[in-house]
């Protein structure tokens, strides 16, 4: 089996001018099909990872594609002080896919910038300065977000935490009481990991911290950058759990390559806003908004969420082969464990032309395909994997 070095960084020609600040894939793509990505030198690769959560609908829907021309030839960019439909309409059919009782909507740019705003709310409702956030975590590498991201202190770069940060152990009930006091504005949490090794936290975890928050009267946050917006086979693993946040933050499969996130909070939180609390240029708008309701309307009408749970139950069904032990997380966000660093495992896969990613646990191979992914493609994988060393 390949040792990690397969996926060294490659060294960029220095008319590059990018900062070499990315370990790169030894790859690289020229194009792109549903779940297949093209290279210059030919080959075709399976792209199970679908950089980082984000190609939800694959490469080359006709949905995404056409909401994007469309929206384009007729006005690419207006500022949120002008009103437009096709930002409301964003809005609405977010807020109906989402059947929560989250009413109200702030389009932003990236899942960094919607926890930013997340946290910062619930700062600014409270009064209070400490967020209790989960091992494990990461959450974005802006200010407030990096704070809350579990070793990020090993770049983070800030002289000091906008707030004072606790992390809880993931699963452990019985270190909220004395984690989650009177003080704390609020509790963020992915219910599943990305970053963390797609580490599903369970519906008796989560119903633990709701009830800690209401008992506090903390905030509850939701993020679901990566596994929302259908990626755990529901429009939120909220949904899926049956735990309600009183903000939820989304982004990557939302525009399903185009930036956008995504800021959805309760009544209750939403009136405490006033004229001026929130602010963005870009976000809202009438591109991103544009695709945000294609992206909805394809994983409505082509049954991706159905989808997702079949598949989702292939790869729980036919994977545990080879190296690997185990299979967690939820929907397209697994994680595979495996004997051997996952790294290896990674590097002999896409030497069999099949793309993974791997975790912040050296153990998980962490797997995020497009929703249209399908039996034959996860059968790819499994037979890839019988081929390497138990």
């Amino acid at each position: 089996m390949p040792t990690a070095a397969a996926l060294a960084p490659l060294p960029a020609p220095a008319r590059d001018h990018l900062a070499q600040v990315f370990a790169q894939y030894p790859i690289e793509v020229v194009d792109g099909r549903d779940v297949w990505l093209h290279t210059p030198d030919g080959r075709s690769i399976l792209d199970l990872y679908g950089g980082h959560a984000v190609a939800a609908l694959g490469y080359g829907h006709p949905r995404w594609l056409a909401a994007l021309e469309r929206q384009a030839r007729e006005v690419a960019f207006q500022s949120n002080a002008v009103p437009m439909e096709v930002r409301r309409r964003a809005a609405r059919k977010l807020v109906e896919f989402s059947a929560l009782p989250l009413d109200t909507v702030f389009f932003v740019n990236s899942g960094a910038e919607a926890n930013e705003n997340a946290l910062r709310t619930a700062c600014r409702i409270t009064g209070r300065g400490h967020v209790v956030a989960v091992e494990g975590a990461f959450h974005g590498r802006t200010a407030a977000a990096a704070a809350v991201t579990h070793g990020s202190a090993a770049w983070y770069g800030y002289p000091r935490t906008p707030f004072d940060v606790t992390f809880v152990p993931r699963r452990d009930a019985a270190a909220l009481a004395g984690a989650i006091t009177t003080d704390t504005a609020a509790v963020i949490v992915e219910p599943v990991q990305g970053v963390g090794g797609a580490f599903d936290m369970g519906a008796e975890y989560l119903s633990a911290i709701r009830r800690r928050c209401d008992e506090t009267c903390a905030l509850l946050i939701f993020d679901e950058v990566q596994c929302g917006v259908g990626r755990t086979g529901h429009p939120f693993a909220a949904n899926l759990y049956g735990v309600v946040p009183d903000m939820l933050t989304t982004a990557k499969a939302l525009g399903a390559g185009f930036p956008v996130g995504a800021l959805l909070m309760a009544p209750h939180v939403a009136a405490h806003l006033r004229m001026n609390d929130l602010g963005t240029t870009f976000g809202g708008g009438p591109l991103a908004c544009a695709v945000v309701e294609a992206v909805i309307d394809a994983i409505r009408q082509d049954g991706l969420l159905e989808n997702v749970r079949r598949v989702s139950e292939r790869v729980r069904e036919r994977c545990i082969v080879g190296p690997v032990t185990g299979i967690q997380g939820e929907g397209f966000l697994l994680g595979l464990r495996t004997r051997v660093p996952a790294k290896q495992v990674q590097a002999a896969l896409l030497e069999r032309d099949i793309l993974t990613g791997t975790s912040g646990d050296p153990s998980i191979l962490r797997l995020l395909p497009p929703f249209t992914l399908r039996e034959e493609h996860v059968d790819l994988l499994a037979a890839a994997l019988a081929e390497l060393p138990a």
